[in-house]
C-alpha cells in the first residue's frame, strides 16, 4: 500500500466496559470460588488494555501491524484497536514555521539576508510517516532550499542608473514573490503529504558588509530624483514667468536681462536653502 487509508476502531467505551467486567468479574470469582480458571478472564482483560487509543481533534493515529500499514484514524474519539497495532501519532493541525535568516546572493550577486514564514499542515499521513524520514525536519530543510532558490531568481531592488529594470524584485513585488515562494515550497513538500497554506518573506535586508554602501546608494538615488524633479519644476516656472511678462508688457527685457533673470530664478528655485533677496532701488540699467 502506497496511499493513505482511512480506518476506524471499535467503540472504546464498550470495550472498556467489557474489560472491566472481565477483570473484576474474574477477580471476584477467583477470590470467592477459589477457582484459578477465572484467571483467564483477568488475563484477557489485561490483554485488551493496550488496544485503547484516544484521537483528539485535528490529530490522527497511524496503525501498523508488525511493520505493515493498516490504516489511519482521523476522526476524533475514543477507540479500541488490535493490541498488537503500533500507533503513531501525527498532528493534522496547521503549524507555523519561521525559518532562520539565511545569507544568499540575489540575481545580480548582492548578498542579502532573508527568512520566510511558512504555514503548513499534513494532509496525507502515509506519506508523512513513511515517504520521508522526519517530516518536520524535511519541512525546514526544503523551505530553506526553496528560499535560496527564490532569492537567486530575483534582484533585491531595481537599479535604473545601471540599466537594470526588473518587473519583479524581492523588495517591491511582495505578492508575486510570495506566490512563487509558496508554489516552490509546495512542489518540494508534496512528496511528504504536506499542504502549504501560506508562505511569505518574513525578513529581507542587505547583508551587513554592504548594507551601509547600499543605503548611501539609495539616498543618492533619491536625492538625484528629487533634484531632477525640482529642476523640471523650476524650468516650467521660469518659462511661465517670462511668458507672462511678455504678454502683459510689464517690462521690456533684452536678451542679457532675460539671461540674468533666468539665472537668478533658477538659483532661487533650485537652491536647497532659502535665498536672501537683494532689492535694487535704482533702474534696470543702474
Amino acid at each position: 500500500m502506497t496511499n493513505e487509508k482511512i480506518t476506524s476502531g471499535l467503540n472504546g467505551y464498550l470495550m472498556l466496559f467489557a474489560a472491566m467486567i472481565l477483570f473484576f468479574g474474574g477477580l471476584y470469582m477467583v477470590i470467592s470460588q477459589s477457582n484459578t480458571m477465572f484467571l483467564i478472564a483477568i488475563i484477557i482483560a489485561l490483554f485488551i488494555l493496550p488496544g485503547f487509543t484516544l484521537v483528539n481533534p485535528n490529530n490522527s493515529r497511524v496503525l501498523l501491524l508488525f511493520g505493515k500499514y493498516v490504516g489511519t484514524i482521523k476522526k476524533n474519539g475514543f477507540y479500541w484497536v488490535n493490541p498488537f497495532f503500533t500507533k503513531k501519532k501525527i498532528s493534522l493541525r496547521a503549524s507555523n514555521f519561521d525559518s532562520e535568516r539565511l545569507k544568499v546572493n540575489d540575481k545580480i550577486g548582492n548578498p542579502v539576508m532573508i527568512s520566510t514564514i511558512l504555514v503548513w499542515r499534513v494532509t496525507d499521513t502515509y506519506k508523512a510517516a513513511f515517504d520521508v524520514d522526519n517530516y518536520e525536519n524535511f519541512v525546514r530543510v526544503q523551505t530553506d532550499a526553496a528560499v535560496r532558490k527564490l532569492a537567486s531568481m530575483y534582484p533585491y531592488d531595481n537599479f535604473a542608473d545601471e540599466g537594470l529594470d526588473e518587473d519583479i524584485t524581492l523588495r517591491s513585488s511582495v505578492n508575486e514573490v510570495s506566490e512563487d515562494l509558496e508554489k516552490e515550497i509546495q512542489e518540494r513538500l508534496a512528496m511528504a503529504g504536506i499542504e502549504v497554506l501560506e508562505a511569505r518573506i518574513g525578513y529581507l535586508a542587505y547583508a551587513q558588509e554592504i548594507a551601509n554602501a547600499m543605503l548611501k546608494r539609495q539616498q543618492a538615488t533619491a536625492i538625484v530624483a528629487a533634484r531632477h524633479k525640482i529642476v523640471e519644476g523650476a524650468v516650467s516656472m521660469v518659462e511661465m514667468a517670462l511668458d507672462e511678462l511678455s504678454k502683459k508688457e510689464l517690462v521690456d527685457l533684452d536678451e542679457e536681462r532675460k539671461s540674468a533673470m533666468v539665472s537668478n530664478l533658477m538659483v532661487v528655485l533650485c537652491s536647497d536653502k532659502d535665498a536672501a533677496p537683494i532689492v535694487n532701488a535704482g533702474t534696470l540699467h543702474h
